[in-house]
């Protein structure tokens, strides 16, 4: 438990470590707004790698919005669980329109964060997927799967913390996955690996774009 100080003395940590994998050939770092940026911001510049927005937006429980049973991604492809709908009991018409909610979303911060700028190319290139954490491991595989067809010539998942289901869910799908603090338990939460934790609000997304603009890497 806050084992990093903040988001970006997390960044740091995994930015050392993936510094020194001889694997990483022409990297492209794409972190998942909004959590994942300050992290993400810290590992691209220590590679001197292009920094882009791979925006996922979970597909929210209606009945609690911090819970999601799918997601939705930049290129507009929808992941759906379908056991875990199953088991929620939705109906068609709230599936729908909770899929609806998170397109709009996705599209949305598209436009915001994009900067204008066309989508990464991955072909070829060793993509570095970057998230503040991962609980559930459901919207980093959406964006696991959206980048696999691109080409890529790997895909690494790097993240500070992330529960043990999560890490090896994911890890049976990208080719390797950086996490530093891996845990237990019955249950787990994201904040409890960080001494400061607050939600990262779009203004602050847009102002570490800036200074990546001003590194060259945005």
């Amino acid at each position: 438990m806050s084992v990093f100080a903040d988001r970006t003395d997390a960044g740091r940590r995994l930015a050392a470590t993936l510094s020194q994998l001889e694997t990483v050939a022409e990297p492209v770092v794409c972190a998942i707004p909004a959590g994942g940026v300050p992290p993400g911001l810290e590992v691209a510049r220590a590679l001197q790698a292009p920094l882009r927005m791979a925006v996922v937006r979970k597909v929210q429980i209606p009945w609690n919005p911090e819970a999601g049973f799918g997601a939705v991604t930049w290129d507009g492809r929808v992941f759906l669980n379908r056991a875990l709908m199953a088991g929620l009991g939705l109906s068609e018409a709230e599936v729908g329109a909770a899929v609806a909610k998170a397109r709009k979303s996705v599209e949305e911060r598209v436009e915001m964060f994009s900067g204008g700028r066309p989508e990464p190319g991955f072909s070829g290139r060793t993509t570095i997927l970057v998230d503040d954490g991962l609980a559930t491991g459901y919207t980093m595989l959406a964006a696991v799967e959206a980048v696999r067809a691109g080409s890529p010539r790997e895909v690494i998942v790097a993240v500070p913390t992330g529960s043990l289901h999560a890490v090896e869910f994911i890890a049976r799908k990208a080719d390797l996955v950086v996490c530093p603090n891996i845990r237990t338990g019955r249950t787990f939460a994201v904040a409890q690996a960080y001494e400061r934790w607050h939600d990262i609000t779009d203004r602050e997304v847009q102002e570490l774009l800036i200074q990546a603009r001003d590194m060259g890497l945005f």
